[in-house]
């Protein structure tokens, strides 16, 4: 399985999974990295890496529509068959959920369909929950309300603050991604509707959930 990467930041995800590809632990390759912004430290990771880094700047096309398109097509020379967003900062069009239908994974810092959108770690502190966490999902047409692959929770602690949450939560999202991927690589994942089958799942879930650090 070939694996397209869009990113737009420091890619700390972007990086476990080009370890886990590594270490043999997904069973794919990172095909290419596509980032919109220059300077991203994304481009350098899949340098080192040996994967094709693509800078591909948003401002030069008219539309979102054109962007995509773009993207489209950069993705397909590389051959590639699913699409990961890691901290990708654009919102993606139905041109592209077209072309890549069910085929198009975002994670996400919170435990969906709890907390969508921007700063979901700061909505969980200011709901006060006690429990928050990561989420991989098939991204769909809305926001960040497509079927649900595998979660990890996280408590939240007394005395957290919007970083010291996000950091724990950012480890979690650095295992649940591989994994999910490892499960998509294995053709273990099945799509029915709004629900996501995962083949050899324990009985009573068919996403994994973790729930590291709940009994502290």
């Amino acid at each position: 399985m070939k694996i397209g990467v869009l990113a737009s930041g420091s890619g700390s995800n972007l990086q476990a999974i080009l370890d886990g590809c590594a270490a043999g632990r997904i069973p794919a390759q990172v095909a290419a990295v596509i980032c919109n912004l220059p300077g991203a430290k994304a481009l350098e990771r899949a340098r080192e890496a040996g994967v094709p880094a693509l800078l591909l700047p948003h401002r030069q096309f008219a539309s979102r529509e054109d962007y995509d398109r773009e993207l489209i097509a950069t993705l397909q020379r590389h051959g590639v068959d699913l699409v990961c967003l890691a901290g990708f900062m654009r919102l993606i069009t139905p041109v592209l959920l077209r072309a890549f239908e069910n085929k198009i994974l975002n994670i996400h810092p919170s435990l969906l369909p709890a907390f969508p959108g921007m700063h979901a770690v700061r909505q969980a502190l200011e709901a006060g929950v006690r429990v928050s966490g990561c989420t991989v999902h098939v991204v769909d047409e809305g926001t960040d309300t497509g079927p649900i692959l595998i979660q990890a929770a996280v408590p939240v602690l007394e005395g957290d603050t919007e970083d010291s949450l996000a950091a724990r939560i950012l480890k979690q999202e650095h295992r649940c991604y591989p994994r999910a991927l490892s499960l998509w690589a294995q053709g273990r994942v099945r799509i029915e509707g709004r629900r996501v089958r995962i083949a050899g799942a324990p009985a009573g879930g068919d996403a994994a959930i973790s729930s590291p650090g709940l009994a502290d």
